[in-house]
């Protein structure tokens, strides 16, 4: 990776890098939702911003990529997607963006050369404590510093261990998720089925790695993530929601309109219902992977009372509060101890 293409992840989310784990993820939940595409409709640069805050709470979220992003700056990726860290272990060369990894013994060697630390005059040549810069050549031939670099390691030092199964991070929207939807990666677009989760591994044959010598090619594991919605969360199968009532609707009942994933539904809410309770939707919820089926969606109730009254309101209340003769703490002076 260029320094030009560096991102500063905590800049991303306005956090330091003292920051603890809760106050990534809170901040995180809240960017997440001011910017989230369902609630900016047709706004790229939201959008833009969105996934920008989620590739920098995918990183921060996860300690060992939070580490090694942190030690490594701008080639952290290198150092996180190596066994150990390290991709020339053992005196094997490695292409790793175009860098011959074996002549040096760690991760951190190369960063002390390509940085001039102390420690690292050595590595540059192969232990030989000259650095070689005929060792690297762009395209074209001529000697470079480092940011494109071509590996001309030769078949004999090939690591043949090496898995050419190649596995991508996938974040979908939970619109997305829902549909199902076509996404781009780096050997093409591919589908997505309706009803995956956050967890989820998706296997596309061929689409890995390609062996240069043998032309074998590995598979595609796509690893997802179904982003935070500001509505709908997930209770184990099922998805679940909360929707406000108003104390009159709680009292007597009403037919409301609830928002499920396909679109507004009408629903009765039962008079005497009460704050917290749940009403369940059967198949309205999440579907069901390879089957033609759908989990349930819970309601849950919240009563909000106005938090302005008009006159006639207040007048309605006051007349309720002399004439009411329910009391529910009736039973209270009896939990005394």
């Amino acid at each position: 990776m260029a320094a030009t293409d560096f991102k500063d992840y905590y800049a991303i989310l306005g956090l330091t890098k003292t920051a603890n784990a809760d106050e990534i993820k809170k901040t995180f939940r809240k960017l997440a939702r001011k910017y989230h595409p369902d609630m900016n409709p047709g706004k790229k640069e939201a959008e833009a911003r969105f996934k920008e805050v989620n590739e920098a709470y995918e990183v921060l979220a996860d300690p060992e990529k939070r580490q090694k992003y942190d030690q490594y700056g701008q080639y952290w990726k290198q150092a996180a997607t190596t066994p150990g860290g390290w991709p020339g272990g053992g005196g094997t060369a490695v292409d790793f963006g175009g860098v011959d990894f074996s002549q040096y013994g760690s991760f951190d060697e190369f960063i002390n050369v390509l940085l001039g630390r102390a420690g690292g005059a050595d590595a540059g040549a192969g232990r030989s404590g000259k650095w070689n810069y005929s060792n690297y050549r762009t395209s074209t031939g001529g000697p470079t510093g480092f940011g494109g670099f071509e590996d001309f390691a030769g078949s004999e030092n090939r690591a043949t261990s090496t898995s050419l199964d190649t596995e991508v991070a996938i974040s979908l929207t939970l619109g997305e998720a829902f549909r199902g939807t076509s996404k781009g990666v780096a050997t093409g677009e591919v589908s997505i089925p309706a009803g995956v989760k956050t967890g989820s591994k998706i296997r596309v044959k061929g689409k890995g790695q390609v062996d240069p010598y043998t032309k074998q090619q590995g598979d595609l594991y796509l690893k997802l993530e179904v982003l935070p919605h500001p509505f709908f969360q997930f209770e184990g199968e099922n998805l679940v929601c909360e929707v406000p009532i108003t104390p009159d609707e709680a009292v007597l009942g009403a037919l409301i309109e609830v928002p499920a994933p396909e679109g507004m539904i009408t629903v009765k809410f039962p008079a005497g219902i009460r704050s917290g309770q749940s009403l369940r939707l059967r198949g309205k919820g999440w579907p069901k992977p390879k089957k033609d089926e759908r989990t349930d969606l819970l309601v849950k109730i919240a009563i909000v009372p106005p938090k302005e009254l008009t006159t006639v309101d207040r007048e309605c209340y006051e007349k309720i509060k002399t004439n009411r003769t329910f009391n529910p703490r009736s039973n209270l002076n009896q939990m005394l101890l």
